[in-house]
């Protein structure tokens, strides 16, 4: 290893000495296929418009695995189904017949009457029809609506009332947190 000078008896460097970049590769540049084709015809139709004509690759070879696969899953077509199907998964669900207007009424009148004793269930059963559209054709308004909102909170509540010390505190700390959303 060469012995290095003290500072006082360097000889001064009046050349820069800096870091340059190092020396990056440019990005690259795909030839354009249009252009560098050689089975390719160029017809100038205007001054700027040129159509450029590729006539299409060479045929498929009878070897080839999508024209003539090697796996039976891959051929064409699917084999027609002899024996018995498996049994379906989950319930099979009816369409429901349209109800005419005149049931949509009846149906109306009763919830309106006493919305207590005609429950969504209930006339959803009664008409032949699911309680979604019981509730989408008659929803509750007004003071019904909160009585029977009332009447809800009052169960949540008695069942709330059994709760021990520690799910109490949990929710009490859940409904702070969503204050702060």
């Amino acid at each position: 290893m060469k012995p290095r000078l003290p500072l006082s008896l360097r000889r001064p460097s009046f050349a820069r000495s800096y870091a340059t970049r190092l020396p990056e590769r440019p990005p690259y540049r795909a030839p354009d296929p249009l252009r560098n084709n050689p089975n390719a015809t160029y017809q100038e139709l205007s001054e700027s418009v040129t159509f450029i004509h590729r006539p299409p690759p060479t045929a498929p070879s009878p070897l080839s695995y999508t024209t003539n696969p090697a796996s039976p899953l891959l051929k064409d077509g699917p084999t027609p189904v002899t024996g018995a199907l498996p049994p379906q998964v989950g319930k099979v669900r009816e369409a429901h017949a349209r109800l005419p207007d005149e049931a949509i009424a009846k149906m109306r009148d009763l919830r309106r009457a006493d919305p207590a004793t005609w429950t969504r269930g209930r006339l959803a059963k009664e008409f032949g029809c699911s309680p979604w559209f019981v509730g989408k054709i008659i929803s509750l308004k007004g003071p019904d609506r909160r009585r029977a909102l009332e009447a809800r909170e009052k169960a949540h509540e008695a069942a709330r009332a059994k709760w021990g010390e520690r799910k109490s505190l949990q929710m009490d700390i859940r409904k702070k947190r969503k204050e702060f959303w």
